[in-house]
């Protein structure tokens, strides 16, 4: 297919073991690691970010928790200033053998707390709003994490963050090409609401129209980019919008069905990103750790990053769980005229068992918490039909 780019920034998800196991093998010893982590340490690593919710003390020896986060610039829009498109608190057990994924629905009905910084009052609303609260009056993209971060600690009961990272569509996408693009399973059918071709013409553009910010009716000649069910190569632009999808969905699960996709897709980049086609080629190396500064936002609360790189590198994709919060159900709740998303209490749970690092007792007492693998659920009976893994998800 044809490459394509977008503008708008867009949460596509950092996994630090991914930076971490480059940085580490792509080094090739000692002195050879230490250079590219000097070098690259620069461009990815910032201060500070965390607020009041900062875990205190320079070390990770103990259970780690990270909060990623994915934003929605709206670079075109200015009056909707910029919102945390999603938002995963990553928890590492004091074993530092899994990786725990929980999403925190961007709906989810919060009290975010004043922050005088930037003239924000505090005040109950959707949890994605707290980063614009702090990226106000010259809060920027610190600002805005400091506040979403202390949102979140409140919400999970006081939790604390050792590190936190901000991650951008248009530097993701050139992570993905360098990789050669993800294998993805799509586990239900997704219709692009972002990405479409004019069938006389053959232009890319926007398949629907919109009204209040929903798709509404296609555009006259266009066809909408079409996920099915089943298993492909996909290249970065496929994947991404993919990933951001939430309208269209065959299950209407809307933002929990795009929280899910968004969590398979780290996997699916760690796997491709150790795999030994990727890993072992020097050149692919080099141009993935070039890419790693434009895409990642790293805030490591003081930690030297070699802490962070030989801690995390014994990880990989078959040691991440991905949790959905509310057994991925929709709980709503209209607040005067405004709709949000409310935790049940067996995700209030989750989030306790995360600030008690009791995390695998809780997912094995709760297994139903676990979201499916992909390759498993597009592969299941009557989930048709399924491709060959080398077959595009669809073609211009």
């Amino acid at each position: 297919m044809v490459g394509r780019k977008r503008k708008d920034p867009l949460w596509a998800k950092l996994l630090l073991v991914f930076g971490a196991l480059l940085l580490v093998i792509s080094g090739g010893g000692l002195i050879g690691g230490k250079l590219l982590l000097d070098h690259y340490s620069d461009q990815i690593t910032h201060e500070g970010g965390l607020g009041q919710a900062a875990a205190e003390g320079n070390t990770i020896d103990g259970p780690i928790n990270l909060l990623l986060v994915g934003i929605d610039e709206r670079v075109d829009n200015a009056e909707m200033g910029v919102r945390a498109d999603s938002i995963i608190i990553a928890h590492v057990p004091a074993s530092h053998d899994a990786v725990y994924l929980t999403s925190i629905p961007r709906d989810t009905k919060v009290r975010i707390p004043a922050h005088p910084k930037t003239r924000y009052d505090g005040g109950t609303d959707k949890i994605n709003a707290a980063f614009q609260g702090g990226f106000q009056n010259g809060g920027g993209r610190k600002g805005g994490l400091e506040l979403l971060a202390e949102t979140v600690s409140g919400l999970a009961g006081g939790l604390k963050f050792n590190g936190a990272a901000i991650v951008n569509f248009d530097g993701f996408k050139g992570l993905v090409d360098a990789m050669g693009g993800v294998h993805m399973c799509v586990d239900e059918r997704v219709i692009s609401i972002h990405t479409g071709w004019n069938t006389k013409t053959g232009k890319e553009g926007p398949p629907y129209n919109f009204a209040n910010d929903l798709p509404t009716t296609l555009r006259p000649n266009m066809r909408p980019q079409i996920y099915e069910v089943g298993c492909y190569d996909m290249e970065a632009w496929e994947a991404l919008d993919y990933v951001r999808q939430r309208d269209k969905l065959a299950n209407n699960d809307g933002d929990y069905g795009r929280q899910r996709h968004q969590q398979q897709f780290i996997k699916a980049m760690v796997k491709k990103a150790t795999s030994a086609g990727v890993i072992t080629n020097p050149i692919k190396v080099t141009e993935m750790l070039n890419k790693m500064g434009d895409a990642v936002s790293f805030y490591n609360n003081n930690i030297p990053l070699t802490d962070w790189i030989f801690t995390l590198k014994g990880l990989n994709a078959d040691q991440m769980v991905t949790l959905k919060v509310n057994n991925g159900d929709f709980h709503s709740e209209t607040v005067g005229g405004k709709s949000y998303e409310v935790l049940d209490d067996t995700a209030k749970e989750l989030l306790a068992a995360i600030v008690r690092d009791e995390v695998g007792p809780f997912v094995a007492a709760h297994p139903e918490m676990v979201n499916n693998n992909a390759d498993q659920a597009a592969t299941a009976p009557g989930a048709t039909p399924t491709k060959s893994p080398t077959v595009k998800a669809s073609t211009r």
